[in-house]
Formats: structure tokens, sequence, C-alpha cells
């Protein structure tokens, strides 16, 4: 039986990064389309993941790619529309059991924009 992988994500200004964590992962498969991803694969004792997400948003399947390690395949898409902060990362406004915010990464572009903003206040005021 396929069970969906364990997801992670997080926003950027350019791409999203979906990580779905699988350790030492074989027969790995990513399909995105221009609003759909679908990554497959198996781990060690020949579990098989599955995970399919409607996009919150258009995408460009072109420029995307992706990174396995020993822990995790890390997927990243870009987004058609640059600098458009995605509130989620599904179309459906519901989450999944298997789906997590990586709030790790997460507040660093709130983080960039917070001090971009401290940088335009700072100049406004000399």
């Amino acid at each position: 039986p396929r069970q969906p992988a364990k997801t992670l994500w997080y926003d950027r200004p350019r791409y999203v990064y979906l990580e779905f964590c699988v350790e030492d992962s074989t027969d790995v498969k990513v399909v995105i389309e221009d609003q759909r991803l679908v990554f497959s694969c198996k781990n060690a004792d020949g579990v098989e993941f599955y995970n399919e997400i409607n996009l919150y948003a258009r995408v460009n399947s072109k420029d995307s790619q992706e990174k396995r390690s020993d822990r995790s395949i890390t997927c990243f898409v870009r987004k058609w529309k640059e600098k458009v902060a995605w509130p989620r990362i599904t179309k459906e406004n519901i989450k999944p059991a298997w789906l997590s915010v990586d709030f790790d990464n997460w507040r660093d572009w709130e983080g960039d924009e917070e001090v971009e903003r401290a940088m335009v206040e700072q100049y406004a005021e000399v």
C-alpha cells in the first residue's frame, strides 16, 4: 500500500520549496506540471510513497528541479509570478495531515522584508 511522505514546504520570492522526508529513497520520480506536483519513491524497506499536490498557483515546470539526499528529496518549484507570496501550497484551502510549513526556513523571507523595510525607513529619516 502506498502512503504519503511527510512533506515540509516554504515560500520564497522566486520559488516554493517542498521537502519530502523519506530516508534512503529509491526510484524517485517528480512530475511538475503547471499547477500540479506528483512525487513518488520507495524507501529502504520497499514502502511506496506517493504525494499529489494541486498547487496554489501556476508554476514554471521547465525551471524546477529536485535534489535528493539520504534524508529527503527537496524540490525547487519556480513560481510563474515571482515575488507573490503563497499563503499555502495547496489549491484547496485544506491542510493534509502529512503537510507542514517548514518554519525554520519560512521566517527568512519575512525577515528579509523587515530588514528591507527598516533600511527604507532609516533612509527616509535622513
